[in-house]
């Protein structure tokens, strides 16, 4: 039997359904085109709330809480009549009857089909990795990283007390790319706020971070100039740079490189890379591209298919070079709101048109007043007006008033006093999902 949404206001049942698997930026993009539209949306997720992920290293490093990058989905749409939510996971899709299953066994019909599942992290198949590296991709994922962080410093000093002298310790980040940038300078500077403002006895001296990439500098996707630049910057921060390093294993205390050499670390944070594929519903990974995106035609629709869309991260969205698109943010909302321009069209009997990305550039922070971003044009700014530059952006991008203002008091207080902040080892964070 067919569960069709709740409380769907009579004058709403008749009109076209659209479901959108996935609340990320992607799928509230979509959902916030067709609001108040002459269609129905159900926005499915197993979260019933959207996560900033920009953000969450800095909740990973305890800059920001948990609450400051997330917002409720429902509150986000209270105001459209036509929008509802459902919480749970998509198990399968069947195109041919226009189902999708959820984990429960409850099915929803649909007349257009939207994926926006977005992405989860991969582990190239590196033994341990999936085991031991934490990945940060997901609130969950921030928050038990956070965890690690605070907990290995407090046990750090207690073994400082009982042996006279603070012991080695080391934190290894894999990837180069902004999500390992953005850790590693907001990990330099967790450590010297723990042992400026909490009083930790630790010898900055006996703490590494270590970032390694197998690419010949950081930020590939960045001109040479500002990829020297956040070297430069990480590295007088106190962050070990080395490039050309390819991990062959990880264990519970220590990391392994192809050239033999083992290093002892007390955490290994992974942000090499994401792969779309494994977050797909069952009967969709077939139609898989790289990185396991979903192949789509130029207006978005899968390929081969009349009524099931896919976009941002999920969706392999082919650019005007012949290439695809990056699975960035920007990507992710500009390709969700022209999906529903183009369902709109397809209602009202009108062509679609094919899809065109605007870049306006990418970003990547470094650490306090320093910041690169690569404008349209190939501009670059770097430092602090860089900085400036990254932060108006994700203010202007956060879902929510309540986030926006928190956030910028939490950054304006730290840029000015260094505060207590968020540094709170809380017990369930193994277990939030």
């Amino acid at each position: 039997m067919v569960n069709s949404p709740r409380s769907v206001p009579e004058n709403l049942a008749s009109r076209p359904h659209v479901v959108v698997i996935g609340g990320g930026f992607a799928g509230v993009a979509v959902a916030k085109g067709l609001a108040d539209q002459d269609v129905r949306v159900t926005i499915i997720d197993q979260h019933n709330f959207h996560t900033f992920q920009p953000l969450l290293y800095q909740v990973a490093t305890a800059g920001l809480e948990p609450a400051d990058v997330a917002f409720p989905i429902r509150t986000i749409f209270g105001h459209a009549r036509n929008v509802r939510f459902r919480h749970g996971r998509v198990r399968r899709v069947d195109q041919s009857r226009n189902l999708v299953t959820l984990g429960d066994g409850s099915e929803i019909d649909f007349d257009h089909l939207v994926i926006a599942t977005g992405a989860v992290a991969t582990f190239f198949g590196v033994p341990g990795a999936s085991q031991f590296a934490m990945p940060l991709y997901t609130l969950s994922d921030a928050r038990r990283l956070r965890n690690r962080l605070l907990s290995v410093l407090e046990e750090t000093e207690v073994r400082g007390d009982s042996d006279g002298a603070s012991p080695q310790l080391t934190f290894v980040v894999v990837g180069g790319g902004p999500t390992g940038v953005e850790t590693s300078g907001a990990l330099t500077e967790l450590i010297q706020i723990a042992i400026k403002r909490d009083g930790l006895r630790l010898d900055p001296a006996r703490i590494r971070v270590v970032l390694v990439d197998m690419a010949p500098r950081l930020l590939t996707g960045f001109p040479q100039r500002a990829s020297d630049y956040a070297k430069r910057r990480l590295e007088s921060s106190g962050v070990d740079v080395q490039f050309g390093r390819s991990v062959v294993d990880i264990d519970e205390h220590s990391i392994h490189f192809e050239d033999g050499e083992r290093v002892e670390c007390a955490a290994v944070i992974w942000a090499a890379g994401v792969s779309a594929g494994d977050a797909l519903p069952q009967d969709l990974s077939s139609t898989s591209g790289p990185g396991g995106r979903v192949r789509v035609s130029a207006d978005l629709r899968l390929l081969d298919s009349a009524n099931v869309w896919a976009v941002g991260d999920a969706a392999a969205v082919p650019s005007m070079d012949g290439a695809f698109c990056a699975q960035l943010a920007p990507v992710a909302i500009q390709s969700g709101r022209h999906c529903a321009a183009q369902i709109l069209h397809v209602v009202h009997g009108e062509v679609t048109t094919p899809f065109h990305y605007h870049d306006k550039g990418i970003m990547a922070t470094i650490g306090r007043n320093a910041a690169v971003a690569e404008l349209p044009h190939g501009v670059v700014v770097k430092g602090r007006l860089g900085w400036l530059a990254w932060l108006g952006l994700h203010l202007w991008y956060l879902v929510g008033f309540r986030n926006r203002l928190r956030v910028f008091i939490n950054w304006t207080w730290r840029y000015f006093d260094w505060p207590s902040g968020p540094r709170l080892i809380v017990a369930d964070a193994e277990t939030v999902d």
